[in-house]
This record gives C-alpha cells, sequence and structure tokens, in this order.
C-alpha cells in the first residue's frame, strides 16, 4: 500500500456502474461512505470502505489525514477544444456591446480567427498553451479530459493538433482521449465549396487521423454541415475505427441531430438545446450518452437550455463537460458547469456528481477504468476542503478541490501543483 487517505467524512464512490451508466430513478446514485478510507497500489485503487475496516499503513506508506473532508472520483472532461491557439477575449467586450457573432466573424474574430491563429502556432507552441490550460484544469479536479483537433481544418494542420494531444497526453497528469474534429467548420477557403471539403475530410484527412485520434465528431447545425454531410463523414469514420460523436441540436430545431446520433450509433451526442422529443427517445434507445455543456449557453447569454430533466425522465444517460473553448465557453472547471446544471437544467447535486464522473467516463468509453471510486480501478481521486460533495454546486464559483491524486499519485496539495 503506497497510499493511504482516511478518516473522510464521505467516501463517494459512485460504485456498481462501470458497465453501464446510471439512467433514469436510478440516476443520482453515489454510494456514499461516512467517515471511510481509500487505499491505492501503485496506480491503483487497493481498498475502500469505513473506517472500522481501514488497514495499518505500513512503513512505506503515505498517509493523508481527510477529516471532515469529502473524498470524490476525479471529475471527468468529456467534451472540449481546449487545444488552439491565439486569444479572443476582446470579443466578449463586443459581444456585451451587442455585437452578433456575424458581425464579429466580419470584424476578424470568430472561429476562423482562431484557424488562423492555430495553423500559424508550432506544434511545441500549442502544447505550451494548452499545457497552462490543463494545469488549470487539473487544480479543479479534472484527471481525465477528451480533447478534440478541429482548429485546423487542413490535413497537416489537424494532424498537428492531433500529435500536440498524443504529446500532452504523455507530458501531462491529466489523462487526455483524443477526438478528430477536422468537420468542426467549412474553412473560408472552401465556403465556395463545401462539398469539396467534406470530401477533404473523408478522402484524406480520416485515413490519417485514425492512427492517432479514437473519436471523430462533426458539428451537424444549419449553416455549418448539413444531416447528410455528417452521416457521410461519421459513417466514414466508423470505417477507420473511429467511433462516432457528434455537436446536435445545439442553434436551432429542426436539423434531427439526436436522430442521426442514435442512427450511426454515436458514444456521444453534444449540446441538445433544441433536440425533438422524437430525437431524444431514439437517444435513450440506442444508449447514446447525452453530454450536456450548460457553460456554453450561460457564457452567450442565452436564456435556453438543454432538457436535462426529460432526458432523465425519458432514460438518456446525461454527462457533463465544459466545452472549454476560446469563443463560446472559456469555462475550465467541470465544479462550474456542475453548479450550473443544477441551478440552470434542474438536475440534483447527486445527479450532477454522476453527470461528471461515471457517466462522463462512458462518453468516452473510460468508465472501466475511472469515474468512480472502486477496486482496481485507476487512483484517479479528489479532496475537497468540504465535509461534502454538496457543497459542490451550493458554494457556485469557489473551487473546494483541495488535493488531486491522479494514477496514485498526489498532483495537488493545499491548492497548489506539484
Amino acid at each position: 500500500m503506497d497510499l493511504l487517505i482516511r478518516n473522510a467524512a464521505q467516501v463517494v464512490t459512485v460504485a456498481g456502474f462501470s458497465r453501464r451508466p446510471q439512467v433514469g430513478e436510478e440516476f443520482g446514485r453515489l454510494g456514499i461512505i461516512e467517515n471511510g478510507y481509500v487505499a491505492v497500489a501503485g496506480e491503483r485503487i487497493a481498498g475502500v470502505g469505513p473506517m472500522a475496516d481501514c488497514p495499518r499503513p505500513g512503513p512505506g506508506t503515505r498517509v493523508i489525514d481527510a477529516a471532515g473532508r469529502a473524498v470524490l472520483p476525479g471529475f471527468v472532461d468529456p467534451h472540449t477544444h481546449v487545444i488552439y491557439a491565439g486569444d479572443r477575449t476582446h470579443e466578449f467586450g463586443m459581444r456585451l456591446r451587442g455585437a452578433t457573432y456575424q458581425e464579429i466573424a466580419r470584424a476578424g474574430g470568430g472561429i476562423l480567427s482562431t484557424v488562423a491563429a492555430t495553423r500559424a502556432a508550432t506544434e511545441e507552441e500549442l502544447i505550451e498553451a494548452t499545457r497552462r490550460r490543463l494545469d488549470r484544469m487539473l487544480l479543479a479536479g479534472t484527471t481525465t479530459a477528451e480533447v478534440k483537433s478541429g482548429y485546423g481544418l487542413t490535413v497537416a494542420d489537424e494532424l498537428k493538433l492531433l500529435r500536440a494531444i498524443r504529446r500532452l497526453d504523455a507530458l501531462h497528469p491529466i489523462d487526455l482521449v483524443p477526438t478528430f474534429m477536422g468537420a468542426h467548420e467549412v474553412p473560408q477557403e472552401y465556403r465556395h465549396d463545401p462539398e469539396a471539403y467534406v470530401r477533404l475530410v473523408i478522402e484524406e484527412m480520416l485515413p490519417r487521423a485514425a492512427a492517432l485520434a479514437e473519436f471523430n465528431d462533426v458539428f451537424c447545425e444549419e449553416g455549418v454541415f448539413t444531416p447528410d454531410q455528417s452521416r457521410r463523414i461519421l459513417e466514414a469514420g466508423k470505417r477507420y475505427g473511429l467511433a462516432p460523436k457528434i455537436h446536435a441540436d445545439e442553434l436551432a430545431p429542426g436539423l434531427g441531430g439526436a436522430e442521426l446520433a442514435a442512427e450511426v450509433g454515436a458514444v456521444s451526442a453534444d449540446h441538445l438545446l433544441h433536440a425533438s422529443e422524437e430525437g431524444l427517445r431514439r437517444l435513450a434507445g440506442a444508449g447514446t450518452v447525452a453530454v450536456l455543456l450548460p457553460g456554453t449557453p450561460f457564457f452567450l447569454m442565452m436564456d435556453r437550455y438543454a432538457p436535462a430533466r426529460r432526458m432523465v425522465e425519458l432514460g438518456v444517460p446525461v454527462a457533463l463537460a465544459t466545452d472549454c473553448n476560446p469563443g463560446s465557453c472559456p469555462i475550465e472547471s467541470m465544479a462550474v458547469v456542475m453548479g450550473l446544471a443544477c441551478l440552470k437544467m434542474g438536475l440534483t447535486p447527486a445527479q450532477a456528481l454522476v453527470a461528471a464522473t461515471i457517466n462522463a467516463a462512458h462518453a468516452i468509453r473510460r468508465a472501466d477504468q475511472v469515474g468512480s471510486i472502486e477496486v482496481g480501478k485507476l487512483a484517479d481521486l479528489i479532496i475537497l476542503s468540504e465535509p461534502t460533495y454538496e457543497a459542490i454546486p451550493y458554494r457556485f464559483g469557489s473551487n473546494l478541490v483541495e488535493t488531486v491524486v491522479k494514477r496514485g499519485r498526489v498532483v495537488v496539495d493545499g491548492g497548489t501543483r506539484v
């Protein structure tokens, strides 16, 4: 035994759902052990239970006394665009003064400005900029994160992004799951012929991205990629072994993104602010995880949020993510997203925690390794400064993460990176 965390006010295990996500009435089951311990050997959890059963530490065991504090699984962030170059801070003020997305784009901003900066950046520059963001995510308790390409939009630049993600995965404590998203936007040079860009994604990008990515995502939205184009891109990705994901029904109703996600067997369908009732029913039937990103409509000052309560009623698996990106949601904290999920979408604190841990792990096919505190799983743990997990949404905006353990190693101690 290398590490022993004992006397925890709560050990929130979220145990028993490594094979399938929590849905319906069971959504929110936490498996809390009051006055508990967690034992770690190497990278794995070796024991968990009440203090009455706590083993004695050996001479080489590091002991953390968690008295008065809660121990949780490390947060899993299953949807980020955290790798990019450039800065769009000035757009925030423009938006507050009433500028529309189109007006910001005409002024040289928007996603295409990020694309230009990312194309101009070297792989090393991308790694250094992203590392700083990952450090902040780690301090806020994220221990596993999905990262999408999508700001290159050329063969060379999309591969550059995927290589950088792979290198960051080796360099940084957070485990990174790479997603290819060449179909994030139609680049300026293809605006006159979007079909030619779709062919480029299918015929040239996907075959080469398959060696570097696990998932293939597409932005199915009016003015971006049509349902037919999205279907072709996702089906092509499946032929190269890339599991499908989809940005669906975010900005307008009527495109049927949720229905398409179920049709192609997507691992997750993300955003879903305008998903139809039929689309939600199909997601439930397909077992596709709905990854909800309340930080995005919050940051964009929108009134509409994804219908999380209806999804729960219908048996759709629900997860949460930050959507961390330079334009529509620079939020890096899963705790902030949990608070928004409670305040804006009506989830309970228990449901929000499940959605940020085990269900989020299912959204990136990592639930056999992370997302809960169970013997044999990776020792990805966070210790709060508070005695209960409910303090996370209640103390909205505060970082209550005091200690982070990643693969059995303490990487944040006293709120400081070590």
